[in-house]
């Protein structure tokens, strides 16, 4: 029977279950989870906090990873200044990155989501503000979310995944998980 657990992962916490990089090593999955056979279906940034899925069974890994199935994953992001319509309308339509157009987004502007305190604080300016958003995109490129945002002229200082496809962070703090 295929098993999926649902984690929060912290800030500055790799999204594997080993820090392959020599020297200072870094917190990874294993300081949290205690579940042999689980592996993630796609990554995190370190510097991103969230809902990671992870999964027991390979076939079922790739189909929650794979941008092909088109599975959504819906970000809050804090960005620094406030976007208007245009900027929005931007996301909502695709950016061109780097790599190519993104797919389109489904963009919004959001209060305050009074998520738990991140650990360190962002960066603060006094004299630029900031604003949060709701980005949906239905594929995973490395880093995107924070390219599009940076593309549109509003870099993003905080990013938390709160869902992938059905799942979502509802009920988990930073550094938590259950199994479904």
């Amino acid at each position: 029977m295929t098993g999926i657990i649902l984690f929060n992962k912290p800030f500055g916490v790799l999204s594997q279950f080993t820090d392959e990089r020599q020297g200072a090593a870094r917190p990874t999955l294993a300081a949290f989870i205690d579940a042999p056979g689980y592996y993630p279906a796609g990554r995190l940034d370190f510097d991103s906090e969230g809902l990671m899925v992870l999964c027991n069974d390979g076939r079922m890994q790739a189909r929650i990873a794979d941008p092909r199935f088109k599975l959504t994953k819906t970000y809050l992001v804090q960005v620094e200044g406030e976007p208007d319509e245009a900027a929005l309308d931007a996301l909502r339509q695709g950016i061109r990155l780097k790599d190519g157009v993104t797919r389109p987004a489904a963009a919004d502007r959001v209060a305050d989501p009074a998520l738990w305190p991140r650990d360190p604080p962002i960066r603060v300016r006094k004299s630029i503000p900031d604003c949060w958003l709701r980005l949906t995109i239905a594929e995973g490129r490395n880093r995107q979310v924070r390219r599009m945002t940076a593309a549109v002229g509003h870099p993003t200082l905080r990013l938390v995944r709160w869902s992938v496809g059905q799942w979502s962070l509802a009920g988990l703090a930073p550094g938590e998980w259950r199994r479904t």
